[in-house]
């Protein structure tokens, strides 16, 4: 009787260890899918916006669901730039720390849920603390979107209270792009206020920013202050589509698709060239200056079967550089009567 008991007892402990071996495997691969496996702010100042982007990655062959992302404290939020992801997509997660109604040292977890290809939850650890003693106003340096090749600046208010020679002794930026002074405006009773200058320089390449400017100090307990940085550079004119899809075409068979420039104010385009000598694309020209123009683009298909591509390039007037786009497709066998 004992023996039989036993031996029971024996089997189930197996059959738990066999199924929690799974479970903990089942977390590992969504675990794997995150950069980080803990989020620390460090010591950020109040009222400052504090936001890490934690980055999710399907390294797998099937399509990855995130069904619910929360958080296990009101100091913190979080929300993801995407639910579903194909097998090899990017996203990220957005956590963010409450600077302005909460202070001091806070832990939170991030908790993301994913029922595809199979459920499981991955909780993330966070932490933070939020100093009482700095305030920025407003809570980040935001340039917004900035014109390629014009630069811009924006200026971050700081206000200090505590020791009456509290002060800046420097500023680092890991962007060259973006420079940055502090200007003491007010000292006196324990409190100090300066203006955070910001530049972003006029040759900033294309693109998002976000950065995190250190403000250095003479604090001995918390020696830097990072400020989040944040700007979007885009081409004073855009092409849309990019890459234009002439899918499937016939030899001698007229197809028109159009193509819309857009700039950010009225512009004029001289001349639109095509790279190879095939004279197999017509476009109607605009004759007056404005923001947008919608070129419609004629192509009659060569005797040239199989894949088929175009560059063109657009000069602008008045513009250095012109811009260029594509034009793909497919020309079939098959001649028109």
């Amino acid at each position: 009787m004992f023996v039989k008991s036993s031996f029971r007892f024996g089997i189930l402990g197996l059959i738990l260890f066999v199924l929690s071996g799974s479970a903990s495997y089942g977390q590992e691969w969504a675990q794997k899918l995150f950069n980080k496996d803990k989020i620390d702010f460090g010591v950020i100042a109040r009222g400052s916006d504090a936001e890490y982007r934690l980055k999710i990655k399907n390294n797998l062959e099937n399509t990855v669901h995130i069904s619910n992302v929360r958080t296990t404290c009101g100091c913190s939020a979080a929300e993801p730039s995407k639910s579903t992801l194909a097998s090899g997509e990017e996203g990220y997660i957005a956590v963010k720390m409450n600077t302005t109604r909460f202070q001091r040292r806070k832990d939170s977890n991030v908790i993301i849920t994913l029922d595809a290809p199979q459920y499981a939850e991955v909780r993330i650890p966070i932490t933070a603390y939020i100093r009482t003693d700095v305030v920025f106003t407003p809570g980040a340096a935001n340039f917004g979107s900035v014109e390629v090749g014009k630069g811009a600046e924006t200026t971050v208010g700081l206000a200090y209270a505590g020791r009456d020679d509290w002060a800046i002794t420097g500023i680092e930026s890991k962007n060259p792009s973006v420079t940055a002074k502090a200007v003491e405006t007010a000292r006196g009773g324990g409190r100090v206020n300066y203006n955070v200058m910001l530049t972003l320089a006029p040759g900033t390449p294309l693109g998002p920013i976000r950065e995190q400017l250190i403000l250095k100090t003479n604090d001995v307990n918390f020696k830097t202050v990072p400020l989040l940085v944040e700007a979007k550079v885009e081409p004073d004119i855009t092409i849309t589509p990019q890459v234009v899809s002439l899918g499937m075409m016939v030899p001698g068979q007229e197809k028109t698709v159009n193509v819309v420039i857009r700039g950010k104010k009225p512009f004029e385009i001289n001349k639109i060239e095509c790279e190879s000598d095939d004279e197999a694309f017509k476009i109607r020209m605009p004759k007056a200056a404005q923001p947008v123009h919608v070129l419609p683009l004629t192509i009659t298909p060569p005797n040239k079967p199989g894949n088929y591509s175009e560059e063109f390039t657009v000069t602008i007037a008045g513009r250095n550089t012109p811009i260029t786009f594509k034009a793909y497709g497919k020309i079939s066998d098959t001649k028109t009567n």
